[in-house]
């Protein structure tokens, strides 16, 4: 199942939904929306700096992804970045597919 990396910061709004709600609060909401979908919350992670929160996810499809994503960013309280994660093995059979490709101006 593909896994996404998922990287999120507050705005104003959404922290003080965090701090009426609490983190176990937004953990089983995220938990409800991702395995509604067919997923699966693999890891989830409060920090500070540039983001507040980081969750690793399975999905069936990107499809999933997008559409979650689309809902979280259309709510206004989080600002996302979704990364997909790609493991060693898929990586040594993108390194093994030929690739018709000729770089500008060469």
């Amino acid at each position: 199942m593909p896994k996404f990396l998922i990287q999120a910061s507050y705005t104003p709004e959404g922290t003080k939904g965090l701090l009426e709600e609490g983190a176990s609060g937004r953990r089983a909401a995220v938990d409800q929306v991702v395995a509604d979908l067919g997923g699966e919350v693999e890891a989830m992670y409060f920090a500070f700096g540039e983001d507040d929160l980081v969750c690793i996810i399975d999905f069936p499809d990107a499809v999933s992804m997008a559409a979650i994503s689309l809902r979280v960013k259309a709510g206004g309280a989080l600002r996302t970045r979704a990364t997909p994660l790609l493991t060693l093995a898929e990586i040594d059979e993108a390194t093994r597919r030929q690739v018709a490709f000729r770089a500008p101006g060469m």
